[in-house]
């Protein structure tokens, strides 16, 4: 959930206090979290524990001890990795755009993700905002943080438009975005709580009309 000059940070294996994990050790930490983000995305986070974990992939566990310490370790591990799926699946494919075709593109890949079910509980991030947005701690702050990247991403996407001239410049960028999120995360609200895949065209249509009211007054080039 970041922009294009935050992904090559996603490039550099992580670290664990100070030593590099060999490559074997980095694809069993790879599946680990691939099944912990799908039972979290369905369960919460805070179902999520090393015990129902280890019970899951029928591993000890110590074996899960040795790849994350602690429960909230654990968790913010898997809020890691469902934001390289995310940046994976929505952000970096939008990069190939600029301006306002990197802005539709934001938000129709975001609808896609959502509607193709990514996540076999709906959009990560969307319930886990919910779940976390009282709970004080680090989890709650990753969150935050990846968040706000996310909206500044689509900001500065509507912003590079209206550089372009495809916005108006009377446009609140930060506005833009609001909407955009609010509609995007209204659709994954409906789709899971009455089982409505079809919502997301209705929230694709609202989205593109919002886009298309900032920019049907900029002079046709």
């Amino acid at each position: 959930m970041t922009s294009r000059r935050h992904a090559k940070a996603d490039e550099n294996p992580p670290a664990d206090h100070g030593r590099i994990r060999r490559p074997r050790g980095l694809r069993t930490r790879r599946a680990i979290l691939r099944k912990a983000v799908n039972i979290a995305s369905v369960e919460g986070l805070e179902g999520l524990t090393i015990g129902r974990l280890a019970s899951v992939l029928r591993i000890s566990k110590s074996g899960l001890f040795a790849h994350f310490g602690s429960k909230e370790d654990l968790q913010c591990a898997v809020v890691e990795e469902a934001r390289e799926i995310f940046v994976e699946k929505v952000v970096r494919p939008a990069y190939q755009f600029q301006g306002l075709q990197r802005l539709r593109a934001l938000c129709e890949n975001w609808l896609a993700y959502g509607e193709q079910g990514v996540f076999p509980g709906g959009c990560f991030f969307s319930a886990a905002s919910l779940e976390f947005d009282d709970r004080p701690g680090r989890v709650r702050e990753q969150i935050v943080g990846l968040m706000r990247k996310w909206l500044g991403t689509l900001e500065q996407a509507a912003r590079d438009a209206q550089s372009a001239g495809e916005i108006m410049k009377a446009a609140d960028a930060s506005q833009l975005a609001f909407e955009i999120q609010a509609l995007a995360m209204g659709a994954n609200w409906s789709s899971r709580l009455f089982r409505d895949a079809s919502i997301f065209r209705s929230a694709r249509s609202a989205i593109l009309r919002r886009i298309e009211q900032v920019t049907e007054a900029t002079p046709t080039r």
